[in-house]
């Protein structure tokens, strides 16, 4: 079929797969007069899977068990769903060898489309190697749309984790905290670094630092939040008034290692998160945090990976801030007071 049409095999396979966005209006147009001279009859079901219209959409998580992706999640099966297709998922759990191994076999599957959620890690060595999985997966018809910081050459809804911890770093300082303890995570996790950054950067308009002793890196997860509050407190306090851990599951582990050291939150030590899981207003007092919206971002996600537009572009999500009972405000005294 290709050599009677002059053409590569990926240009014939491409045409004869309806999938003719990068193929030239005449290479097209001699494939197709070639094949009715050939008389040549696709096989529909391995047509189906060549054009990744297997009615599959592949989601790959970084983990099951923490509500921000589960969140995520639902809005992909529901726009997923609107559109007639079923959802598969893989766990990636942080691991990005891990990651390009789940595409690298997802390629194989041709799902209509890979999105791909969960943070960056710096200092990774797959990156090349998952781009060019990706490539190869999209020059053969599929979709590929990130959820995550814009690093690789794609579709990506972006949130914007540096802007809103340092828009919760203002309100906070707004309320009268002065002495800040940070849980973050570590191991390169982007996401991590850019809140506590952006956290930190906004307490410095207020001529606010925190002392090393009072930042504190654990897994990024309930269970790390609460390793690193036990830490704080096996060091001592030393009076500080609030408690900043990068995720709101993090910063609930963190409650109840304050709790089980006697404190109560809230009251002894405020605690904020970040992200506005369903479980920040079930927990006791309720969270403060800040708000994605994580279910906008699968029904986003989806929408680009079912769009014509293959066109590498950011999909900036903004967040806002929420105050809860977890973080009441402080009496100051007014010349204390800035901003």
């Amino acid at each position: 079929m290709a050599r009677a049409a002059g053409v590569s095999q990926a240009t014939a396979s491409r045409v004869l797969n309806g999938s003719i966005r990068n193929v030239r209006q005449g290479n097209a147009a001699r494939v197709l007069a070639a094949a009715a001279e050939l008389g040549y009859a696709p096989h529909l079901s391995a047509q189906a899977i060549a054009r990744g219209s297997t009615n599959t959409v592949a989601l790959v998580v970084s983990g099951v068990d923490d509500p921000y992706f589960s969140s995520i999640a639902a809005g992909v099966t529901q726009a997923a769903e609107a559109a007639g297709l079923i959802v598969t998922m893989a766990v990636a759990g942080r691991s990005p060898e891990r990651e390009l191994q789940i595409v690298r076999t997802l390629r194989g599957m041709r799902p209509r489309a890979i999105i791909l959620t969960g943070s960056r890690i710096d200092g990774s060595d797959t990156r090349d190697a998952l781009v060019e999985e990706f490539d190869a997966y999209r020059d053969a018809g599929g979709s590929v749309v990130l959820i995550s910081q814009h690093d690789l050459p794609f579709r990506t809804v972006s949130i914007d984790d540096y802007g809103g911890a340092r828009q919760l770093a203002r309100a906070l300082a707004g309320l009268g905290y002065r002495r800040f303890a940070v849980v973050c995570a570590g191991g390169g996790l982007r996401t991590s670094r850019d809140r506590c950054g952006g956290f930190m950067d906004g307490l410095r308009e207020f001529d606010i630092d925190i002392n090393e002793q009072r930042v504190v890196e654990a897994e990024f997860s309930r269970r790390g939040g609460c390793a690193a509050a036990r830490e704080l407190v096996r060091r001592g306090l030393d009076g500080t008034e609030l408690v900043f851990a990068v995720s709101d599951v993090m910063a609930i582990g963190a409650m109840t290692a304050f709790r089980d050291a006697g404190l109560v939150p809230g009251q002894d030590v405020a605690v904020a998160g970040f992200d506005d899981i369903g479980p920040a207003v079930d927990v006791v007092p309720e969270l403060t945090t800040v708000t994605v919206p994580l279910r906008q971002l699968g029904l986003r996600a989806m929408e680009l990976a079912l769009s014509d537009d293959d066109a590498s572009r950011i999909v900036q999500v903004s967040t806002s801030v929420v105050l809860r009972g977890s973080t009441r405000r402080l009496p100051r005294p007014r010349a204390d007071d800035r901003g």
